[in-house]
This record gives C-alpha cells, structure tokens and sequence, in this order.
C-alpha cells in the first residue's frame, strides 16, 4: 500500500503531529511526500519516505503521475484554504485524478485520521485485490 503526502506550508506542523501520532501503522506502509513535508516528517519520526520535487516545482505533478500509474492507493493532502489561488492550483487536479482512478484522498486532517484509521483496519485492502484484478 503505497501513501502520498502534500502539506502547503501553513499545514507542515499539522501533518507533522499526524504522521507522529500514526507513526506506528505508516511505518508498515510506503509514503512518498513532496520534498519539505517529506523532509519535517522523516525527521520527527523516523519514518522513511520516498523524497518528491517540492511543491512548488513539480511535486504536486509528480503525486498526481504516480496516481495516474496506479502507484498510489491513498492522498493525504493538506492545503491552506485561505489562499484561493494555489488551493484551487493544487486541489483541483490532484482530487481529480484521485476521482478517475478511485484513489481514497483526505483534505483536511479529520478525514487523514479516518483513513489512516481504515487503513489499520484493512478497509482499503480492496486496493491492492483491484490491483491484482487490473481495475
């Protein structure tokens, strides 16, 4: 099972305190994260974790290539809402390619803590049988 994790500044602290919180059932899985978030969250943790391009330079296309090629089965991405322009830039296309090829995304951290808690109860192992399947 393979996790994504793009965090916009303002939301660094936040998914830092969750993956430290979660530390213990991320650690069975493997997360790749755009270059900062991944940066923050290694070292609060320990957690190894795929480093991407930032954000900012190609990191959030990179996320949204590797659900295209089925390398992703679930997107924690955090962004700040109260600036319009990149919320809409990141959000936008990153939801929609999680909407065409059924990638379960959280987008603010209520959600994060639901999925994470899914994914230690084997809700989401549905994702590697449809993999299997070629769906």
């Amino acid at each position: 099972m393979n996790i994504a994790i793009i965090a916009n500044d303002k939301k660094k602290e936040l998914i830092t305190e969750l993956c430290m919180a979660y530390c213990g059932i991320l650690s069975r899985y493997n997360i790749c994260a755009t270059a900062t978030t991944a940066k923050y969250i290694s070292e609060a943790t320990g957690l190894t974790i795929e480093k991407l391009l930032a954000g900012f330079h190609g990191g959030a296309e990179q996320v949204a290539s590797k659900i295209a090629y089925g390398e992703v089965d679930l997107l924690i991405l955090l962004c700040d809402t109260g600036d319009l322009q990149e919320y809409v830039g990141t959000m936008v296309p990153l939801v929609r390619a999680c909407d065409t090829h059924n990638v379960p995304v959280a987008t603010n951290i209520a959600t994060s803590e639901a999925l994470i808690l899914a994914l230690d109860r084997g809700d989401l192992d549905w994702r590697e049988n449809a993999k299997d399947m070629n769906i």
